[in-house]
């Protein structure tokens, strides 16, 4: 089984060119959880981060109907960082008015600080490559050698113990983990070059 993904240009200039039910599902199964993960390093709660994954996703809908993208001009993921950060800091500025004087400006001044955007952001960005790699790995391997990877970099096992409990020789298990890390490598760059 291998999971499609659809270039990245190719995927925005059909959400631009209206509704692509299709489209739509693909870009928010492709960008949810990285707008979730966002709003939720910036201090949001769960309810209030999927809230914002909404409200990112409408204002990219309106701005989508006259939208062209333009590699030169810069990447898609400084438009969409930004209209995720103008969604962010509205809900702060909105939700100002609950919060004792001490919370809304810690709140405000994290919505504000732009190197922690930044920073957050890239975190985010890089996870997001990272699940979906490791959605599209999980569909090409299988059985001992996806466990051995699991059990080899999710924890202090070491291959010996590893090998033991999956039957496997332990060159077996370093082969399997090293299989795989290089597939990983190879879609997050794949996923990085589709994205210009």
């Amino acid at each position: 089984m291998s999971v499609q993904i659809s270039t990245h240009a190719s995927l925005l200039a059909r959400l631009s060119e209206g509704a692509d039910g299709p489209a739509w599902n693909e870009f928010h199964s492709r960008y949810r959880e990285l707008i979730r993960g966002f709003a939720a390093r910036r201090g949001l709660q769960t309810a209030d981060a999927e809230d914002v994954v909404q409200e990112v996703f409408l204002a990219l809908a309106q701005a989508m109907r006259s939208f062209e993208y333009q590699p030169e001009k810069g990447r898609f993921r400084g438009f969409l960082k930004t209209i995720a950060i103008r969604v962010i800091g509205k809900r702060f500025t909105r939700g100002r008015a609950g919060l004792d004087q001490t919370a809304a400006e810690h709140t405000l001044e994290a919505a504000a600080d732009e190197s922690a955007h930044e920073s957050d952001w890239e975190v985010e960005w890089r996870q997001h490559h990272l699940r979906t790699a490791m959605e599209r790995v999980r569909a090409e391997f299988r059985g001992t050698d996806l466990r051995a990877f699991q059990l080899l970099t999710s924890g202090p096992r070491d291959a010996r113990s590893v090998a033991a409990e999956l039957g496997i020789s332990v060159d077996s298990a370093y082969q399997a983990k090293s299989r795989i890390l290089k597939r990983l490598r190879e879609l997050v760059a794949e996923q990085v070059e589709a994205e210009g």
